[in-house]
């Protein structure tokens, strides 16, 4: 009582350290024994149970029928045919092949992939099990912009994602390092080279991994000092306008020895876009990716206005890449990678149908390590052992057994994928376009893809004169020499 920082326990001694309690105990409380099978943020028990039954190969079917309001505002359906394909004539996994014109090493990827997660934001025991499950399941696996370690090169196709902070190639003051990215970049589970600008859950504000985090090995692997947060730039230093980028394209792909080289984005000013279309145009320099990240897409940590407040969501985004690079006709040099909230087979259906090529997913295949949802991902206290750096806690996680999880839940999503084309008569991810889903817009009101978002005729953003209206100002704007 004598304390002067809290005032409840001032007032109430004793009484009040229960509420404390009952504070910390919440969340837990919520969705163990308060929320139903369709509240939970930002999964509910339907998402989540979906991705441990596959990932278990138990039974994913459900009785009785949904338990979505189907005539709610934002309810999302594919519209199958008469004309159904057998499951059996489908291509259980099918390949997407990645690599511009310009690409000596293009890659053939797998529908569904492991997002960018950082090794220091995941424990090592659980990159491990991510990239083995990704040998396993023959599918790709995101480095993060946590640099290239150890755990990322056990036999898995990689991704390597090289961020603001240039982790893994970068000098003493922080600038990208040539020298170090050779030694990377050519190692031969190295596949593909992702320039990271932003993430959807904090982009324009750089990465973070709390001080806690970092161990000896984190900042060895980082080619940083240890004591501190780490803390990326919000923009790159290698580069600061459109023809820039192209350059440091052309760069990378040399001292990676030709494999396919893109970027990560989550849209915001879409001048900016524009810009980069621009100048692949002007220099006919072409990314061979391009990985849209929506505003939804999750983080270990971020300041919570920018995971709530910033960002083009994933749908929108999505739409309004893919008819940029139709519009500047390149679209076809190009393949888009959707990435946010990416957990089930209607979600990858969903974003081919917008104009994505394949998926990437960072919390499904959390869920599948056996992430429960704990929302301790910023505070190193994960109980499951996946997002923590504490001895104690990752011990729990046996990367032999999760492994075969991650490798099962992506068979059976994409298997799940196949299924659905072929319920709408279609045999191939290409055929997926803006008419095979619906959407309800208000009560007795439904509109498809192709008609929320009217599909941008292709080089219709060459030339001034056939720039659709609601480009023109963006457009106009736009000029390869400044973002």
């Amino acid at each position: 009582m004598f304390q002067s920082k809290k005032t409840i326990r001032r007032n109430f001694p004793l009484l009040g350290r229960m509420r404390y309690l009952l504070e910390a105990l919440g969340p837990g409380a919520r969705q163990y024994f308060i929320e139903n099978d369709t509240d939970g943020k930002p999964f509910n028990r339907l998402q989540r149970s979906i991705v441990y039954q596959r990932s278990k190969k138990e039974t994913d079917s459900m009785p009785f029928g949904t338990q979505l309001d189907v005539y709610k505002e934002g309810y999302e359906w594919i519209n199958h045919s008469i004309k159904a394909i057998p499951f059996s004539k489908v291509n259980e996994n099918p390949r997407v092949k990645i690599g511009s014109s310009q690409c000596e090493k293009p890659y053939e990827a797998s529908l569904f992939n492991i997002s960018a997660m950082s090794f220091g934001s995941l424990s090592k025991n659980a990159i491990l099990a991510l990239n083995n499950g990704a040998k396993q399941g023959e599918f790709y696996h995101n480095t993060g912009e946590g640099g290239l370690s150890p755990y990322h090169l056990q036999g898995g196709d990689v991704v390597w994602n090289i961020g603001t902070g240039y982790f893994s190639c970068r000098t003493d003051e922080g600038k990208f390092n040539y020298d170090e990215f050779i030694k990377r970049a050519t190692l031969d589970n190295v596949k593909m080279i992702e320039i990271k600008f932003s993430q959807g859950a904090k982009p324009g504000h750089g990465g973070i991994l709390p001080k806690e985090k970092v161990t000896d090995e984190i900042a060895e692997i980082r080619l940083v000092s240890k004591g501190k947060d780490i803390l990326s730039p919000p923009t790159h230093s290698a580069f600061s306008t459109p023809l820039e980028l192209m350059e440091f394209v052309k760069l990378l792909r040399k001292g990676s020895g030709g494999k396919p080289i893109g970027i990560k984005i989550c849209i915001g000013n879409k001048t900016e876009f524009i810009a980069i279309c621009k100048a692949m145009v002007e220099t006919k320099t072409y990314l061979d990716f391009i990985t849209v990240d929506g505003g939804e897409g999750g983080t270990g940590a971020a300041p919570q206005e920018y995971s709530d407040h910033v960002g083009m969501p994933l749908r929108d985004a999505l739409a309004f890449v893919y008819d940029c690079l139709n519009g500047f006709a390149i679209k076809d040099q190009i393949k888009i990678i959707a990435s946010g909230k990416v957990i089930t087979g209607f979600d990858i259906i969903r974003n081919l149908s917008l104009g994505a090529d394949l998926c990437n997913s960072a919390r499904g295949m959390m869920f599948a390590l056996g992430c429960i949802q704990a929302l301790e991902c910023h505070n190193n206290t994960c109980p499951t052992g996946v997002a923590t750096q504490n001895p104690r806690l990752t011990k729990g996680l046996v990367p032999e057994e999760k492994s075969i999880r991650v490798a099962r839940y992506h068979h059976e999503t994409v298997k799940s994928a196949m299924d659905l084309m072929a319920s709408a008569g279609l045999a191939h991810p290409d055929e997926v376009d803006r008419t095979v889903v619906s959407t309800r817009i208000e009560r007795s009101k439904i509109q498809t893809f192709e008609e929320t978002y009217p599909e941008l005729k292709k080089g219709a953003l060459l030339e001034g004169a056939t720039v659709p209206n609601e480009f023109f100002r963006f457009w106009k704007r736009a000029t390869s020499e400044s973002f």
